[in-house]
């Protein structure tokens, strides 16, 4: 068996002192809470893949995308293995909607430092990294 890790977006959106995360039903955490975001397509760059994730699962604009963290990240239990690029961006315009009620239960906005429980594990993994989106220097 010839696994790779596959890349996947995960796109941190500030709009005030707020993130927006939803709360997981597909396969990969399910019942965890993550940002918006996806895998990666064949020859897709990083930006057009946030830009597209979110619309596609929120229905929102984003802008000022800046490349984050990255992580590695195991999923033993499922056998699956994914290289998690973090795009963090200003939310711009729209209205969030549940999209893809198949893949997410809800979408909330929340405060970084009191994100709900529990975790996706590649947000389990930027935040042992002591990563903040809010306290980042430019």
């Amino acid at each position: 068996m010839d696994k790779k890790p596959r890349v996947g977006i995960g796109v941190i959106i500030k709009k005030g002192n707020k993130v927006l995360m939803g709360k997981r039903k597909s396969l990969l955490g399910t019942g965890t809470w993550s940002f918006p975001g996806g895998r990666l397509e064949f020859n897709e760059d990083i930006e057009t893949c946030a830009k597209r994730e979110v619309s596609e699962e929120t229905g929102i604009n984003i802008k000022n995308l800046e490349f984050g963290p990255v992580t590695n990240d195991i999923f033993k239990e499922i056998g699956e293995h994914y290289i998690t690029v973090y795009i963090v961006s200003d939310y711009d315009s729209g209205e969030v909607e549940l999209k893809e009620p198949e893949k997410c239960e809800r979408w909330q906005w929340f405060e970084w430092d009191k994100m709900p429980k529990p975790l996706f594990l590649p947000i389990i993994n930027l935040l042992k990294l002591n990563y903040n989106p809010f306290k980042q220097s430019k």
